[in-house]
């Protein structure tokens, strides 16, 4: 059995929402990160991927996305407990807020950086540039 993340490449202008994750975070602790987390149990759901998603972006750094969310990407992956994790990744247009640390057992700092920043930095693991070079060549296609 799959446990569901949800992840937001969200864009503002020529930059990302980029997270540093808290190192009390198992998985990929101090590592670079879109904002995102685990779909949780609601029985019966429509648009829960997306409700999901949006949730987590206010709770951990306080911000707001437009409506419209676009399907980037999925991957999987095991965590070091041996669960097995479906991510889904979705281009998000900001809508407001001034992104902060909210949540600190999750989110160490919040950053809006270029997709050259990210490529870049020594904490982006290879996920992380691989969703925002295809958010980014999605974006260039819807805009």
């Amino acid at each position: 059995m799959f446990n569901i993340n949800v992840e937001g490449a969200v864009y503002k202008k020529d930059k990302w929402l980029i997270i540093g994750r808290s190192l009390k975070e198992g998985h990929t602790g101090g590592l670079l990160s879109l904002v995102g987390g685990t779909v949780e149990n609601e029985g019966n759901s429509i648009n829960i991927l997306e409700r999901t998603l949006k949730r987590e972006l206010f709770e951990e750094v306080g911000a707001k996305v437009k409506e419209k969310l676009d399907y980037v990407r999925n991957t999987s992956f095991r965590l070091d407990d041996g669960s097995e994790v479906i991510d889904i990744v979705f281009l998000c247009e900001f809508e407001e807020g001034e992104p902060f640390v909210k949540s600190p057992d999750e989110v160490n700092a919040v950053f809006w950086m270029s997709t050259e920043e990210i490529i870049k930095h020594p904490k982006s693991p290879v996920w992380l540039i691989d969703s925002i070079k295809e958010a980014e060549a999605l974006l260039k296609k819807t805009n």
